[in-house]
């Protein structure tokens, strides 16, 4: 029991201090939990600890993951997404599978063994890439949306991976695993003993009934669950569901992580669906954890001292190939300018469903241990490398786009008195508005997907460019403009562009969104005062209904919601002062103190603004 624990304590120690530091430093939480792995591989070593017992139990994880991921993929969406989703994605996977099974053969690999590492480093980081994109506001960027139909179609892609990869098992290495007395042959299997189209007939049998269950066992499990009131049971429920799943295509000689994606994908539009989410999205990511550090105590340095020339050579060929083969692919589906250097060196690494492949063919038996855990440490130095690579795009490609390269940007032939920047959700409706009333105004998005939509609905007077740049600016006319109008998707840019505009134009009057309460503040430091938070005015309106809902009349509602924001307009201009853009606000102990000690008599006022409405109410009805 006490080395139970100690273990326990060991890997949560490793994760909890690992991870934050990781993320701190912009690296992500995969290689967070991969560097944790690595500082305690001594420790796992001297304590005599079997690390691929305690993976093969991690990577239940992964099932999970895929359960979610199946869940994820409503046919709906898909359908939307089915142009970039088969022709990037698709593309991506099978050209850079063909061209490393073609280096593979080349030196010297069979096409089986070389086929099944075109397939593991086909996969990039889902993990890695997605968190990045989010960090910096990409992800509903052009490269963004290309980086996530790509990894999109890879999770996808994973599945008859698995479901291939033991067709092409290595014999040789089949043949000495089976005899190597592990215990697998003492499992039960529903299988065992039965020809070809029997074992058939039962593995069909075992998916349509995984269809079937999900289609129609579900609904009333959970309302028999629903009887006893108690949320631990939804989450014990759940946990059956996937549990029993993957026993059943054990069982069955399948892999599990194959039966959960395909129940994910059954309960995707399932009125359970967030319920099922919600419960297991935390085991899954404890598990996932578990396992990549146990990826990361695997490592074998001793072979990547004697190999590491090789290794190297291997990790930055990959990168290239995988780089060469997406900015292909980005050119060809018109991804332009720095947009098609994100999504191309953003991609350009191996990723975790590389090490589940790894962990499942050298488990089976499919690749020899040499070359398997050669891969496994170009797969780990691949992903170390990405954040340099996201570092590459900021501080270098995105420059130099930002600064000069005007050939990608459309050229503006008006000159309006009013500029857009950005004609997403909350630019097309201030656009529209404009135009109804007889304005004309010049409307800059960064998007050519977006741009390519709206001109299909005869939308002609936005241009494809960066808003932030200034000779784009200037080529739309701010310098004679009355009013920039200011809506991208991104608190930076946002912020980068009314600090230009503020700092050379002081005439121009410039409206700017704002991202929250905090954004608003920095928009104030750099002098721009016509502030629109994004989700502000919306939450007032939901106040309001919430009075009406309550009992109050329609116009007493009105006027408490306007007493509301009179009140919230004032308190923001009196703290605005002692807010340092430098510092975030909670550590700003002027800006905390000034907060703290205006509290209590904006709230006691309000209330007295809001009761003194509500008994005026029946006087004006």
């Amino acid at each position: 029991m006490s080395d139970f624990l100690l273990l326990a304590f060991i890997l949560l120690v490793a994760g909890i201090v690992a991870v934050p530091i990781a993320t701190r430093l912009k690296l992500g939480s995969v290689l967070g939990y991969l560097i944790a792995g690595i500082a305690i591989a001594p420790i796992l070593g001297v304590l005599g600890v079997d690390v691929v017992s305690l993976q093969h139990f991690a990577e239940f994880g992964v099932v999970m993951m895929l359960f979610l991921v199946g869940m994820e993929l409503e046919p709906k969406i898909l359908w939307q997404m089915r142009s970039r989703l088969l022709g990037l994605g698709g593309g991506q996977v099978l050209l850079t599978m063909m061209l490393v099974m073609s280096v593979a053969m080349a030196f010297g690999q069979s096409w089986n063994t070389a086929l099944i590492i075109g397939m593991i480093l086909s996969l990039s980081s889902t993990a890695i890439v997605l968190q990045t994109l989010n960090e910096k506001g990409l992800m509903k960027s052009d490269g963004g949306q290309a980086s996530f139909s790509v990894l999109l179609f890879q999770d996808i892609a994973f599945i008859p991976m698995l479901a291939v990869i033991p067709l092409l098992a290595f014999p040789e290495v089949a043949n000495l695993t089976a005899g190597g007395g592990d215990d697998h042959g003492n499992s039960f299997s529903l299988v065992a003993g039965l020809n070809g189209w029997q074992t058939m007939l039962v593995t069909l049998a075992a998916i349509g009934s995984i269809i079937l269950g999900g289609n129609y066992l579900t609904r009333p499990i959970f309302r028999f669950v629903a009887w006893a009131k108690l949320r631990e049971l939804f989450t014990a429920a759940a946990l059956l569901m996937v549990i029993g799943i993957a026993l059943l295509m054990t069982l069955v000689g399948l892999s599990p992580a194959l039966g959960t994606f395909l129940a994910g994908v059954v309960l995707a539009n399932s009125e359970y669906k967030h319920e099922l989410e919600a419960d297991i999205d935390p085991f899954r990511g404890l598990l996932l954890g578990l396992f990549f550090i146990t990826v990361g105590a695997g490592i074998d340095f001793n072979l990547l001292s004697e190999n590491f020339g090789v290794v190297v050579s291997m990790t930055m060929g990959l990168i290239l190939l995988k780089a060469t083969v997406l900015f292909l692919l980005g050119t060809a589906f018109k991804i332009r300018g720095a947009q098609r250097w994100l999504f191309t060196l953003g991609m350009a690494q191996a990723g975790e469903f590389g090490f589940v492949l790894l962990a499942f063919t050298t488990t089976n038996g499919i690749l020899p241990d040499g070359v398997a855990n050669l891969l496994l440490l170009v797969v780990a130095l691949s992903m170390l490398v990405t954040p340099l690579l996201f570092i590459l795009y900021d501080q270098i490609v995105a420059g130099l786009y930002a600064r000069g390269q005007q050939q990608d940007a459309d050229t503006i032939e008006e000159e309006n008195g009013i500029i857009i920047a950005g004609r997403g959700r909350m630019g097309g409706i201030v656009d529209r508005m404009l135009r109804t009333a007889g304005y004309s105004s010049t409307v800059i998005d960064f998007s050519a997907k977006q741009l390519d939509i709206l001109r299909k609905f005869g939308v002609s007077h936005t241009y494809f460019g960066d808003a932030t740049r200034p000779d784009l600016l200037h080529a739309a006319g701010i310098d004679k403009a009355k009013l920039l109008i200011v809506t991208i998707d991104d608190q930076h840019q946002i912020t980068e562009l009314v600090s230009y505009a503020t700092r050379n134009y002081p005439d121009l009057h410039v409206i700017a969104r704002a991202v929250d309460r905090h954004h608003t503040y920095e928009l104030w430091a750099h002098g721009c005062r016509d502030i629109i938070r994004e989700t502000y005015d919306s939450s007032l309106r939901i106040g309001r209904s919430a009075f009406e809902a309550l009992g109050t009349s329609r116009e007493a509602a009105e006027e408490m919601k306007m007493a509301f924001h009179e009140m919230d307009q004032n308190s923001m201009i009196e703290v605005a002062d002692v807010y340092d853009i430098n510092i975030p606000g909670h550590e700003n102990e002027a800006y905390v103190e000034r907060v703290r000690e205006r509290a209590e008599s904006w709230e006691a006022e309000l209330h007295d603004r809001m009761m003194e409405i509500m008994e005026d109410e029946p006087e004006k009805a």
